[in-house]
């Protein structure tokens, strides 16, 4: 298990933290938000169902967007703009 931060493309970053139970995901994301630009994009992975409701309440609280929000299976993937 290993948190995994990459850029993907132009302004597009993956975060993965599969494995990871709360707060860790969260705490991953927010992490991985101060160190992009605003109005890039970052898809964070998943596997812990409550992450999804707090990576959001978190997004929400700081000024960032979801754009996507999908489950394939065991696996969330959220796609959060940064504000």
């Amino acid at each position: 298990m290993a948190m995994k931060f990459e850029k993907t493309g132009d302004g597009t970053y993956s975060l993965d933290v599969c494995g990871y139970t709360c707060p860790h995901p969260q705490l991953y994301t927010k992490k991985s938000l101060e160190k992009m630009a605003e109005g890039e994009i970052l898809e964070v992975i998943f596997d812990n169902p409550s992450s999804q409701e707090s990576i959001t309440q978190m997004c929400n609280a700081e000024g960032h967007e979801v754009v996507e929000s999908t489950q394939d299976g065991s696996r969330f993937v959220i796609k959060i703009e940064k504000g």
